[in-house]
Order: C-alpha cells, then sequence, then structure tokens
C-alpha cells in the first residue's frame, strides 16, 4: 500500500538543467515544490577524485545503471528488440543534474529553419522534396524569433562563453562570456576553413573562460583546461552543471526540497488532469504518491516517453497508421568525422576543454542551397580539442593492426601528432522510427522496457556522404600528411559511443492530432501535466540539444505560472 503525502503545488521527475532551472523559478516566484530523483545527490565533493579515466570515461561511474533499466532496441518492426546490456552510442545520466554533470558544454542555438522546417522546405523546394526523402517533417509551434530571449536566458544560468556566428541566427545579447582561448590547432582550422572561402568562430561553452557569477549568484570559476569534462564532473566548478550553478539557488528560496533515489513510476491521472506521481524509495522499496497540482516530467527523451506509456498518458504512437503521438519521431544524430596524421608538427593535445574549439556553419541547416542534392538540412563542422585522455585515445593511421609493437609506437608517435574533424550531422524524423514498450522485457520493478525502433535512412546516407567530403577538403587544407578512411554509413549500431543527443518522443507542435504538447510545453491531454527536454524536439538539428533544451525550459516555466493563475490549455 502507497503511503500517500501531503499535496504541494508542483512537482518535477528528473532533477537535470531542465527540472534544475524549472525548480528555481517556480520557487523564486513562490510556488511550493518538490523534486524526486531517482539517483544520488552530487555536487563538487563528489568530483575532488573525477581525474580516473577508467572508472569515469571506461566504467561509466555518472551513469544509470542498465541492470535496473535498460531499453531494448531493434532496426525494424519485424525484428525482435533485444536489451541494451551496457552503454554505448549513447550514455544516460543518473542523478541530480544528470546529464547536465558529465556533458562537454557546447552550447549552439538551434537555427531559426529548424523551428519552421517544414514550411520553410516547402516554400524554397516543394513538399516534393520532403515526399521524394519518406519525411515525416513538422514545424515546431513557434519560432526562433519568439524563444530567443529565453536562449539568452539559459546562456547566462550557464555561463556560455562564446563569440558571434556569421551564418548564426541573430542574438540581441552579446554572451555572457567571451570566447574560449585560441590554441594552435583551432586557429589551424580556423585558416584552413578561411582559406576555403568558409565562417569560422570559436564553438560557445559553458566551460569558463573567466570567472562569472549567474543570475542565480552562482559562482563558477575559470576553466582549466585540464580535459576531463566529458563523462566527468568538474572538481574546479568551471562547467555549468546544474548542481552548481541552479539547485543551490532553489533549495535557498525555502520552497523547494528536492528528495533522492526516489524512482517515480506512473503519473496518475483523471478526467483530462493529472493529480500527482507514483514513486518509489528506491533504498527502502518503500511506495509513496505525491499528488501535485502541476506535474513535471523533466526526465532524459526514453525516461520521459515511457512514463507517459506506462501511465497510460496521451495517445501512443502507431508507425504503421501514423495515429498518436507519444513515441513518434525519434531521432538521432550522424557523426562523419576525419583524423588527420601530420608528420613534422606537434600539439597539445593531451590539454583541452570539452567545449574547446572552432566550427563553421556554412553546411548547416539550410546555409546552402539543396535544390540539386538528397537530402535536405546539415550540419555543424568543429575542429574541437577536448583533451586526449591516454586510454581511449590511440589514433592511428588506416592499415595500422590494433595490436602489437606497431600499434603502440604508431599511438605514441601520433599522440600529439594528430587532430580530429567531425560533424553534428541532422536526424530527419521518418515513420518508422520511433519509441514505444516493449512487450517482453520489463525493469526491476516489472514495469515494461522502453523500446526503440530506429535505423539509419537514405537521407541520413545522403548527408552523411556530403558532409564527410567537406570534412576531407578542411583536413588537407589544414596540412595533414594522410587522413583516416570513412567508411559508408550502414546500419544504426548502439554499441559505439556516438552522441548523447536523442530526440523525439513527445513532440511539440500547434495541432493536437500530430504533437503531444503545445509551445509552451503543455500536454494536448492532460492541461497541468508539463514534459519538458529535448523529448519536445520534432526533428534533432546539426548541434548539440542543451542550448534548445534550455530555452524550452524557461519558456515552459512561463507557462506553468501563467496556467497557474488561469488554468486551461494556454494556446
Amino acid at each position: 500500500m502507497a503511503t500517500e503525502l501531503p499535496k504541494k503545488e508542483a512537482v518535477i521527475v528528473g532533477m537535470g538543467w531542465t527540472g534544475s532551472i524549472i525548480a528555481a523559478e517556480l520557487a523564486k516566484a513562490g510556488v511550493e515544490v518538490v523534486g524526486l530523483e531517482r539517483g544520488k545527490e552530487r555536487g563538487l565533493k563528489d568530483y575532488y577524485v573525477v581525474h580516473d579515466e577508467l572508472r569515469y570515461a571506461i566504467r561509466y561511474d555518472l551513469m544509470q545503471d542498465l541492470s535496473k533499466e535498460t531499453i531494448t532496441f531493434r532496426h525494424h518492426l519485424n525484428e525482435r528488440a533485444l536489451p541494451m546490456r551496457q552503454m554505448g552510442s549513447f550514455l544516460l545520466g543518473e542523478g541530480s543534474g544528470g546529464s547536465g554533470v558529465h556533458w562537454n558544454g557546447q552550447t549552439y542555438r538551434f537555427l531559426p529553419y529548424d523551428f519552421q522546417i517544414r514550411t520553410q522546405t516547402i516554400e524554397k523546394y516543394g513538399e516534393e522534396k520532403i515526399n521524394q526523402l519518406n519525411l515525416q517533417l513538422q514545424d515546431w509551434g513557434i519560432t526562433y524569433d519568439e524563444l530567443e530571449p529565453y536562449f539568452y536566458e539559459f546562456e547566462k544560468a550557464a555561463g556560455i562563453s562564446g563569440e558571434a556566428n556569421p551564418l548564426g541566427p541573430e542574438r540581441k545579447n552579446e554572451y555572457p562570456n567571451p570566447p574560449m582561448k585560441e590554441t594552435p590547432i583551432t586557429a589551424k582550422f580556423k585558416q584552413a576553413t578561411e582559406n576555403l572561402g568558409y565562417h569560422p568562430f570559436h564553438v560557445p561553452s559553458s566551460n569558463m573562460s573567466q570567472t562569472y557569477e549567474n543570475q542565480y549568484g552562482a559562482t563558477l570559476s575559470a576553466c582549466q583546461y585540464c580535459g576531463y569534462c566529458e563523462r566527468f564532473g568538474c572538481e574546479y566548478g568551471a562547467k555549468g552543471d546544474p548542481t552548481v550553478a541552479v539547485i543551490p539557488f532553489a533549495k535557498e528560496t525555502g520552497n523547494f526540497e528536492l528528495r533522492h533515489f526516489a524512482n517515480v513510476t506512473e503519473v496518475i491521472h483523471e478526467g483530462g488532469k493529472a493529480t500527482g506521481v507514483r514513486y518509489i524509495d528506491v533504498k527502502t522499496k518503500e511506495e509513496f504518491i505525491q499528488p501535485a497540482d502541476i506535474v513535471i516530467l523533466s526526465g532524459y527523451v526514453m525516461t520521459n516517453t515511457r512514463l507517459l506509456l506506462t501511465s497510460n498518458l496521451g495517445s501512443p504512437y502507431n508507425p504503421e497508421t501514423g495515429a498518436g503521438v507519444i513515441g513518434k519521431n525519434y531521432c538521432y544524430q550522424l557523426l562523419p568525422g576525419v583524423t588527420g596524421f601530420f608528420d613534422e608538427e606537434r600539439f597539445n593535445t593531451f590539454m583541452g576543454a570539452g567545449a574547446l574549439g572552432a566550427s563553421i556553419d556554412d553546411f548547416n541547416g539550410d546555409n546552402f542551397d539543396h535544390a540539386d542534392l538528397d537530402f535536405i538540412h546539415g550540419g555543424n563542422i568543429a575542429c574541437t580539442q577536448t583533451g586526449a585522455r591516454p586510454i581511449a585515445s590511440n589514433n592511428v593511421p588506416a592499415g595500422t593492426r590494433s595490436w602489437g609493437s606497431e600499434f603502440k609506437e604508431l599511438s605514441i608517435n601520433y599522440y600529439t601528432r594528430s587532430i580530429s574533424i567531425s560533424a553534428q550531422g541532422a536526424s530527419m524524423p521518418v515513420r518508422e522510427n520511433y519509441l514505444d514498450l516493449d512487450p517482453t522485457y520489463k525493469d526491476a520493478y516489472g514495469l515494461p522496457l522502453l523500446r526503440m525502433t530506429y535505423n539509419f535512412t537514405e537521407q541520413d546516407r545522403n548527408l552523411y556522404h556530403y558532409i564527410g567530403e567537406r570534412l576531407d577538403e578542411i583536413m588537407l587544407e589544414m596540412g595533414a600528411s594522410q587522413i583516416s578512411e570513412r567508411s559508408n554509413l550502414e546500419n544504426y549500431d548502439i554499441v559505439p559511443y556516438q552522441t548523447t543527443h536523442n530526440t523525439g518522443g513527445v513532440i511539440m507542435g500547434d495541432d493536437p492530432g500530430t504533437s503531444a504538447v503545445n509551445n509552451y510545453l503543455q500536454m494536448w491531454d492532460a492541461e497541468n501535466v508539463f514534459v519538458v527536454g529535448a523529448s519536445a524536439f520534432a526533428h534533432n538539428s546539426g548541434y548539440n540539444p542543451t542550448g534548445t533544451v534550455g530555452a524550452l525550459a524557461y519558456r515552459a516555466v512561463e507557462g506553468m505560472l501563467k496556467y497557474r493563475e488561469e488554468g486551461g490549455n494556454l494556446v
């Protein structure tokens, strides 16, 4: 029998970036809030031993325990899905701060084209372009101009260091901090791309270029360029991290309570409204019901989608008919890359930061003509210096065996004589890529696992090949004596790491028939439920998603406060 707790005005499920922002803003406005985080508490004191590549980067100490909850995966509808038994393609964070603890910090704004992708593609190329590629495109129900001030609010919270993007969207304010340091590697990339007629700029970074205080009174330290960002917490407090930048302020308001080890298993609802959530204390195994006036799901893409499906809230997506919305438009990213090997030049590749780098947007969005191309959109191309850690960094030329004396000799030789460039290729939705509940496998609590059905498409393969050729061109211009070979994009593989940039499943829009939430991320089917995060993306762009996730979180808070006063559907 579950113990029913005293009612709160708002309950938040998941305390990563989105949950932390919402907690701080609602508590600041006088709302009584409780946050439920299924993992443990984290903070700077937990990161003092973080320079342990084996523990954190290889054995995933900050990540979700897949023995208790995982996903199942298949390529096609006619295949049986099997559980993902080890972290690979993407890394699911757990504990306070979520993936905001172990991210690299690259923080872009999606392009105006992204938010009106269907309309703008049809206007320029005709609807036949979309139909030929079998894409399930839709606009997001909001424009870049409407979202612009919320982007800046998140950039202030995360302390973004950056400079103007010559091909990026209009900004009304400069970045809170100047860009990070120029290095010989970033300078070489910029010179090469300028030589080719492109428009380089420094990667916008949530690694602090200087000591910075954000709007919540949090002081973030200047980056030390130690090279331990991705998969690690920052012991210097020099990376935008919710546990440092936002959560302390939320607690100081006196209106916010954070409960750890609280695994939410159900959104309780009736009559088109939620009444609260059911959760299990994972340490004591006790079950509780937390009633609330407003229920906010701010977990990861998979978490938000699965919780709605197991709660029978919203209409599940059916890929055969195209009806339903929960689980629809799951997207990922493409990662063409190239490594250049240099005979004479040496670089301090062991130094770096998660978002130290330079990039170009000449082949992102619709910044180039697609009339004669067999794909739409594109990707941001970047040369980043994240710090080559010794266990995982073994760049060797093509044809080298992956073991033995030759491998060891060339690994050492090219450790400081190799540079990599990669692109984040956009991912377009198709009817057959989606999320639902697995009919066979269950988690530790007897609930169905989430099932992912996903594979690359011809759109993906064509984009990957085109961007890959641009990468080779740039690397040769940088002076590499030889470059790595790139295989063709075939079937998606869930094992090797790619990016933790999963999107979709609870997508936003202006039509309840084709979207799950409106532009305040309020559910069409339950007016007091807000589902916040990259699950709202109707497709994935050629950037890291966090900046857009943060902007949508601030926009959603505005909707929650409006709902608190007025009730009803907000749009």
